[in-house]
């Protein structure tokens, strides 16, 4: 089985057309003609995912967050960056990322992923994308997601529960509004652009990471923002790509990476 027939089924789940502007999902190195030895599901293709690989027999690396963002104009070694490109190249790995497009569809998205570890119960997309060759389908495309609760809970508890459920270090919230957690808004990685949509939904929680101190007092006291982490929330990306793949096939091995890529460490 070839490369190509992975992420061909990956791409009919997010299609490459639905990434933001800024982001670079796709093949990142290696050639889609190749054979399938194995595939590593990972959240980031660091070095240490690449030796991972390596050692489990693996030459397909199914990332998250593409390695390459921005244009190279040297690869000598010089930068982890680099340093992955050169050693994906002289072990013939192939890096494959689906970023954006994986947060912006529904069915199968990182949300939905984050809303099943939470226990919430789905609802809708957050803010709908236009997307003009997914004419039928943008109710079910585009960033975040709102979500509700069973039951309702009071706000510590959620905020607990979150922490417990993501294995969070530490929760960075805004004040508590002293009323019962009913409607939850999610978005995984750096959610602040999605602020707005959260508050004029109704939602009571707003999930999510990334925020920068002035960007908590635009909660004003209309919504508690729960800043978990970049990494913290999008952790089980790998674990989705990982049920999507092994669903499918069956004639190579796939692994979910156990190597933690998380850059930020807590002094608790």
């Amino acid at each position: 089985m070839q490369i190509r027939e992975v992420t061909t089924l990956l791409e009919q789940i997010a299609p490459t057309g639905l990434q933001e502007d800024y982001d670079n999902a796709g093949y990142i190195v290696g050639n889609p003609a190749d054979e399938v030895q194995g595939v590593l599901c990972c959240l980031d293709s660091t070095e240490a995912v690449l030796d991972e690989a390596i050692q489990k027999g693996c030459n397909l690396i199914v990332a998250h967050h593409p390695i390459i963002f921005r244009g190279l104009k040297s690869i000598t070694g010089q930068n982890y960056v680099e340093r992955v490109i050169l050693k994906a190249i002289r072990h013939n790995l192939t890096i494959y990322a689906i970023h954006t497009n994986l947060d912006n569809v529904l069915a199968n998205g990182v949300n939905m992923k984050i809303a099943e570890k939470l226990g919430l119960e789905p609802l809708k997309i957050l803010r709908t994308k236009n997307d003009g060759h997914l004419e039928n389908g943008k109710a079910e495309i585009g960033a975040g997601l709102i979500c509700q609760l069973p039951e309702p809970q009071g706000e510590l508890e959620f905020l607990g529960q979150i922490k417990k459920a993501l294995n969070c270090g530490v929760i960075k919230y805004t004040p508590l509004l002293n009323k019962p957690v009913e409607k939850v808004a999610v978005c995984g990685g750096s959610g602040q652009f999605l602020l707005q949509d959260a508050i004029l939904s109704g939602a009571d929680v707003f999930v999510t990471s990334d925020f920068k101190y002035h960007d908590y007092f635009d909660a004003d006291h209309k919504i508690v923002v729960a800043d978990v982490g970049h990494y913290e929330s999008e952790q089980f990306t790998a674990e989705l790509l990982y049920g999507i793949i092994t669903e499918k096939f069956s004639t190579f091995a796939a692994y979910i990476s156990e190597t933690i890529t998380n850059p930020i460490k807590y002094l608790v």
